[in-house]
């Protein structure tokens, strides 16, 4: 979540003259993440979370991703709910971008990943995987493999101004991971895509709700493991091998892996990392001016880079 765009009290009144969500309270920009200006809303019917869409998000994908989120609530994952104004749609414009507002879920996000939260975390997400087998559109994954040497292009100038040899390190790994990436042979379904610690929240150690389904898409399920493997299982440089393996048999509680999974678990967790130290990169070296956000530094995805390139087999993954 991050704020890109202000919003005036003038448009805001007029925005929520569509909603029957009742009289205004409280409303305030919530800094956190980068991608969509993201508002904490209150009003005397309730909390809400108002969305500006903006940078990667497309338009054209919106509904896309409302329909999942709608389809994994009415198979009781609990996740945001768009709210329908009063002519029925659940999408409009705010201060020249497309908004919505969604459902407010309690809980907390951790600051600190502990071990409760791993296996809780593994199938939570298998949960996810198996409730969206029957959500039948198709979301192409927009930052797959098959973008990232593009991605790396629009850095190349600046690239090693981040880090001395940054580049021909970044183009050495992609010459390795692109031609071991696996086929279709891996199950696919929707996947998260993003689900970093801040994007899962929990009450009591227990999972009280996902959000930020932006990056959703339709690609491998051992993916979205492999992104959770790289955001919730490091602690500065260093690997966590037994949050990883408690993540992996909460996961494999609900949703056993296939071998080829298993196999493919180094590749996939290298190209997880180098897919957000790509687009990390790229967000350091084209800052937006008066954003009420901060880039994160894409030297940290390096380290987990290198980590995954080093694994031999899932064995350094705790299985």
């Amino acid at each position: 979540m991050a704020v890109y765009t202000d919003v005036t009290d003038e448009a805001l009144a007029d925005f929520l003259g569509e909603y029957d969500i009742g009289a205004l309270i409280a409303f305030r920009g919530i800094a956190e993440g980068v991608e969509n200006s993201n508002f904490s809303l209150r009003t005397d019917a309730g909390d809400f979370i108002l969305t500006l869409y903006e940078r990667r998000v497309e338009a054209r994908d919106l509904p896309w991703f409302l329909g999942l989120m709608q389809h994994l609530a009415a198979r009781g994952l609990s996740c945001p709910q768009p709210l329908r104004g009063r002519d029925g749609a659940a999408l409009r414009r705010l201060a020249g971008r497309p908004a919505a507002i969604t459902s407010f879920l309690p809980g907390v996000w951790p600051r600190r990943v502990r071990t409760e939260h791993c296996r809780a975390l593994g199938e939570t997400l298998a949960r996810l995987h198996i409730a969206g087998l029957d959500y039948a559109p198709i979301r192409r994954n927009a930052l797959g493999p098959d973008s990232w040497t593009a991605l790396l292009d629009r850095c190349r100038t600046h690239a090693d101004l981040v880090q001395p040899g940054l580049l021909a390190e970044l183009d050495a790994a992609l010459a390795r991971i692109l031609p071991a990436w696996p086929g279709d042979d891996l199950p696919r379904g929707q996947i998260h895509a993003d689900l970093f610690p801040d994007n899962v929240f929990f009450l009591d150690r227990a999972v009280s709700g996902v959000i930020d389904f932006y990056f959703a898409c339709t690609d491998l399920l051992a993916y979205d493991i492999a992104i959770c493997l790289n955001a919730w299982c490091f602690e500065g440089r260093t690997f966590n091998k037994a949050h990883a393996a408690l993540m992996i048999r909460g996961y494999e509680s609900i949703r056993p892996f296939c071998a080829a999974e298993r196999a493919a678990l180094p590749v996939l967790a290298g190209g997880a990392a180098i897919r957000f130290l790509l687009t990390r990169l790229y967000d350091w070296v084209n800052r937006s001016p008066g954003a009420l956000v901060t880039p994160k530094d894409p030297r940290d995805y390096l380290h987990r880079l290198r980590f995954h390139l080093l694994a031999e087999d899932a064995r350094a993954y705790g299985l």
